[in-house]
């Protein structure tokens, strides 16, 4: 007898979930998937309510009377769908089917890779190099002055919407030079006090956001104009827009504004 399994499949960057309305059908057990059609690589990523769950592309889109079993789905709406732990496992299978077929050749020899002894590493058979998933490190601070909390817009951002500062962390830097660096550039001031807050794996597509909080401790805010084109200083009576709930950086403000 074969061993339960979910799946979380994917084609053209979309996610086909199962259409059964519950949060703990989400992902289609084994006998449920589309027969045929998967790509080459397929990642083991966790497990999902006590069974294993894998991953892959579909090179193609099931019939359509297989089809109408499913619905096409974002990242973010398995977040809105099933909750957190849905959006993680999700999130790493996401990174995982990138990961796959974006190092089919081995970067020092040019060799086409296999999987490694590891699930989520390549390998290439002809030189031995091993490279593991791409994980992008990333800084997030929400600074305060007194009661008031720094938010800013960038361009990039939804109408409307403000969020703390964030960051990637550059080579041989660490997260705390990042942070007075980023703040420096973004916005023009200094911060003190730094305070580790949490973390969060944000598949958009391969950040590790590191989150804090600090002090202001001087300068004038002036946005840089590219990466912020507006930032100021809110009371919690007194808020823009918000991020969504998804985000590391929601629950960084809205631990703020509780006095957590």
């Amino acid at each position: 007898m074969s061993t339960p399994t979910y799946w979380i499949l994917r084609h053209e960057n979309r996610l086909l979930l199962a259409d059964g309305g519950e949060a703990a059908a989400l992902f289609p057990m084994a006998g449920e998937c589309p027969a045929g059609g998967l790509a080459a690589s397929v990642v083991d990523v966790g497990t999902w309510l006590g069974c294993a769950c894998k991953a892959a592309d579909l090179d193609a889109l099931p019939e359509a009377s297989v089809l109408a079993n499913f619905r096409s789905a974002s990242l973010r709406d398995v977040f809105l769908a099933a909750g957190a732990e849905a959006f993680a496992l999700a999130g790493r299978a996401v990174q995982l089917l990138d990961w796959a077929q974006q190092h089919r050749y081995c970067g020092r020899c040019g060799t086409p890779t296999v999987p490694g002894a590891d699930a989520a590493a390549r390998a290439c058979p002809q030189c031995g190099l091993q490279a593991y998933p791409r994980i992008s490190p990333a800084v997030m601070v929400l600074v305060r002055k007194g009661s008031a909390l720094l938010l800013a817009r960038s361009p990039r951002f939804k109408a409307g919407v403000y969020s703390a500062l964030a960051g990637f962390v550059e080579a041989g830097e660490t997260l705390e030079a990042c942070v007075a660096r980023e703040v420096r550039e973004e916005v023009g001031i200094e911060v003190r006090n730094l305070r580790y807050f949490g973390s969060q794996s944000w598949p958009f597509p391969n950040s590790l956001m590191i989150a804090f909080t600090a002090e202001y401790a001087g300068g004038e805010l002036a946005p840089d104009g590219v990466e912020i084109e507006d930032a100021a200083w809110f009371e919690a009576d007194n808020l823009p827009l918000l991020p969504d709930p998804i985000s590391i950086s929601r629950v960084l403000i809205d631990a703020a504004i509780a006095g957590v």
